[in-house]
């Protein structure tokens, strides 16, 4: 895997780019646009979701950025980080040419999930070139459910005060364009996990069905170090070795990709394991892909 910080031209900002240590000039890959949650920065999200550990056995290119917004925390929010990120996938995009770009995903942990919601909802420069969306802990389409755990950060602490109106962390809300979806959760994140999908029944996709558990002898890499002995299962704790449910809806139009991951025993903010990981990213290899391809052949055809 080959590292490097790399400067994003119309806001001058830096943000992390991993590909293959061997990549040819004229190979396809699958890039991936990783966001952080709230109050984190892009080097957590690299441990947290280590998708770079696998760049040169699946050839992906991840791109992993930092919001700006600092206070109250650091958060996605405004035109600022949305050219900013946009900026991200047009430069990658340009550098490696949107004929090798096979599938282009969103990655959202928490905040980050949420902000790639919004920008699927709002955004055509997403809208046109996502292939897929996988949301870490970061609302599932649909209606779900949130433990009240949830917003307790510290035992015997209030619960932290929610908007009335607008977005809320659980459900996200159905973008108008064709895409691919995985939602991965800790067990202790949600009440249940609803046994239907609507954007399953948007492809016509049949009932979900369960692939076999994936199991991890090793833990994750990173974990909120700032709620360290006073957190809950439910934000999450150290990491440690576990076991995961796959469900997928099969056959949906078009061949798209929809499933859930719960991973059981798990929190909101500990990290990904090795083979859940990998696991994800082989579901996203194995989706369709070609939009940003089709894009530039449309626009070459004016």
């Amino acid at each position: 895997m080959a590292h490097r910080t790399e400067v994003e031209a119309s806001t001058g900002r830096k943000f992390y780019l991993d590909e293959p240590d061997d990549l040819r000039a004229d190979e396809s890959v699958t890039f991936i646009l990783s966001l952080h949650g709230g109050g984190s920065v892009g080097a957590w999200q690299r441990l947290y979701f280590p998708a770079h550990d696998y760049a040169t056995k699946h050839r992906l290119v991840i791109a992993t950025p930092s919001a700006a917004t600092k206070e109250p925390m650091r958060r996605w929010v405004g035109e600022a980080d949305d050219q900013h990120l946009r900026g991200v996938v047009g430069q990658v995009m340009a550098a490696y040419g949107a004929d090798r770009i096979a599938r282009f995903w969103l990655a959202g942990h928490s905040q980050g999930g949420m902000t790639s919601n919004r920008l699927l909802l709002d955004d055509p420069f997403f809208q046109d070139r996502a292939d897929g969306w996988l949301s870490l802990s970061g609302g599932r389409i649909g209606p779900i459910e949130l433990p009240e755990s949830f917003f307790v950060r510290r035992p015997g602490a209030p619960p932290m005060q929610l908007p009335a109106n607008g977005p809320r962390p659980g459900a996200a809300v159905a973008p108008p364009c064709d895409l691919s979806f995985v939602f991965t959760s800790g067990q202790h994140e949600m009440v249940r996990l609803p046994e239907t999908s609507p954007w399953a029944e948007k492809y016509g996709a049949g009932p979900r069905q369960r692939l076999p558990d994936i199991v991890d002898v090793e833990p994750g890499q990173i974990y909120d170090t700032t709620r360290e002995g006073t957190s809950t299962p439910a934000w999450g704790l150290k990491p440690r070795p576990g076991r995961a449910e796959v469900w997928v809806y099969p056959n949906a139009k078009g061949g798209r990709l929809i499933a859930d991951v719960v991973r059981l025993d798990k929190g909101h903010t500990e990290g990904l394991e090795p083979k859940v990981t990998e696991a994800l990213i082989e579901m996203m290899l194995a989706a369709p892909g070609g939009k940003a391809k089709a894009l530039k052949a449309a626009a070459a055809a004016g």
